[in-house]
């Protein structure tokens, strides 16, 4: 049985991560949130520790280590700021890092990364999950077999409602979460890169706090991609119908269908991790530069835009 800590157990994704140290078999003995609303850790380890302040976490993970008890692995659903120290903090207390994305903020972080791992010898983890769902899967593989003659045309719409709440919290804040791109796209980028090839080419045609949409191109594919957080994007038929959120992939005019089969992902994510088989830094370099010139980019106005950011812009 392997030892785990958490930090950022309130956040919405931490019971995911609470639910895999259970499905593994594993335990959770300290947890971390300057929110106490945490309730939810009684439905998985209810013995657990918990603290709202870092500095008494860090003597707790501290004074396990010089026990002899010390922590196996850290998990991270933070703030995406915060992940890069969070991440040289479980280093540095000898345990590994299991961190939600995005990894960082910007590439260059991840050098830093590296040489932390090598002074330490302990090793930073990430949770990737669309690389592991059978369908993903399966569309990489069938791309792997197709001719190479020509490309992909895609279309990635990504439209996710959030209240007013949302511009208010860090997640409005680019230099916290970077942007609605990093927040919300940062493993569809990941998906395309891993199923698609090579990033040939990155342009951005829209950018502003609940809106983003632009064009790249892989080895394999053309994308045209839009992401929101504004109600007002889902398409009327789906508002009729009492739905906030719109997602809609299709390659070459047929959908990529994959809204099933996310209930376990983080579960088989653990497992691979623990299986010595988990997603390093060098994984998430492209997914990373990618949302890191889409926060910069000069704006572009061509033929390439998606049609629901040509509709809004």
């Amino acid at each position: 049985m392997k030892k785990f800590a958490l930090i950022g157990a309130a956040g919405f994704v931490a019971p995911r991560h609470m639910r895999a140290i259970k499905d593994t078999n594993n335990s959770l003995v300290a947890a971390l949130d300057r929110s106490d609303s945490v309730g939810i850790i009684d439905s998985f380890f209810p013995e657990a520790n918990f603290f709202t302040e870092f500095e008494r976490f860090d003597r707790h993970i501290d004074k396990l280590r010089r026990q002899g008890e010390g922590i196996d692995y850290v998990a991270i659903c933070s703030p995406n700021y915060l992940h890069d120290s969070h991440m040289r903090f479980a280093l540095r207390a000898g345990a590994d890092a299991i961190c939600e994305k995005p990894l960082v903020l910007n590439p260059w972080n991840i050098d830093g990364l590296k040489e932390i791992e090598e002074d330490t010898g302990r090793r930073i983890n990430s949770i990737l999950q669309l690389r592991l769902h059978p369908a993903i899967v399966a569309l990489r593989e069938r791309m792997s077999a197709a001719p190479t003659d020509r490309k992909v045309e895609v279309d990635l719409t990504y439209i996710t409602s959030r209240g007013n709440w949302y511009l208010r919290s860090w997640k409005g804040e680019d230099d916290k979460s970077g942007g609605i791109a990093t927040n919300i796209g940062v493993h569809f980028y990941d998906m395309l890169h891993f199923v698609y090839g090579k990033l040939q080419q990155n342009v951005v045609h829209l950018r502003t706090p609940t809106r983003a949409a632009g064009y790249l191109e892989y080895e394999r594919a053309r994308v045209r991609w839009f992401l929101s957080v504004d109600f007002s994007d889902v398409p009327e038929a789906e508002r009729a119908k009492g739905k906030r959120t719109f997602r809609a992939i299709t390659a070459d005019g047929a959908d990529i269908e994959f809204s099933e089969g996310f209930t376990d992902l983080h579960t088989r994510s653990y497992e691979e991790i623990l299986a010595g088989r988990g997603f390093g830094l060098e994984e998430n370099r492209v997914a990373i530069e990618t949302v890191a010139h889409i926060r910069s980019a000069p704006l572009v106005n061509d033929s390439d835009m998606h049609p629901f950011a040509r509709r809004v812009s």
